[in-house]
């Protein structure tokens, strides 16, 4: 770690964020094994129920999720908060690609109050908005490369692979529904 990075504040400190993972991966764990137990996860007459294999992979997930949680809590925390996972100048260079890509993401199907405007469309808002924010890219080239990417995926998925993509209000409109 340089200098720099040693002297800025941590957004999270590794203990934080092994605990914090543990207690998802657990949780993530314990839905997998009370679907399984549900499907059947027992050994049937005829061999394995639909969720025998899924059980023991949810039962691992929680033993090993337990596992991290105890070796994360029992780190003994540092005056200063114990060892950065990551600074705050780092953390908002992540913050910066992914909250606009979960906002890509509630675009193409409209989640929440953001209305469904498809994949193509959102595709374009993504791209100009990339190359334009941190691409620093003139409007010309920032507009010509989300115009051309949609299209480009359009033909390709739409008409060569004849495999239809989630598609809003526009494309209704020029009827390529």
């Amino acid at each position: 770690m340089s200098q720099q990075e040693s002297n800025e504040k941590s957004a999270a400190s590794v203990r934080v964020v092994d605990t914090v993972t543990a207690v998802i991966i657990f949780a993530f764990g314990a839905v997998v094994i009370w679907d399984s137990y549900r499907l059947g996860s027992k050994w049937g007459g005829d061999g394995p129920e639909a969720g025998y294999f899924p059980f023991y992979i949810g039962v691992i997930l929680c033993i090993a999720s337990v596992i991290n949680l105890l070796n994360a809590l029992r780190e003994k925390p540092e005056q200063d908060g114990g060892e950065s996972f990551v600074s705050r100048s780092a953390m908002k260079m992540i913050m910066s690609v992914m909250i606009p890509t979960v906002v890509y993401v509630a675009l193409i199907a409209g989640i929440g109050p953001i209305p469904g405007v498809g994949i193509y469309v959102a595709s374009a808002l993504f791209i100009v908005l990339f190359m334009r924010w941190l691409g620093r890219y003139g409007w010309g080239k920032a507009v010509g490369v989300s115009v051309a990417v949609p299209i480009v995926f359009f033909m390709m998925f739409e008409i060569w692979f004849k495999v239809p993509l989630p598609k809003g209000p526009l494309e209704a409109m020029l009827g390529l529904n």
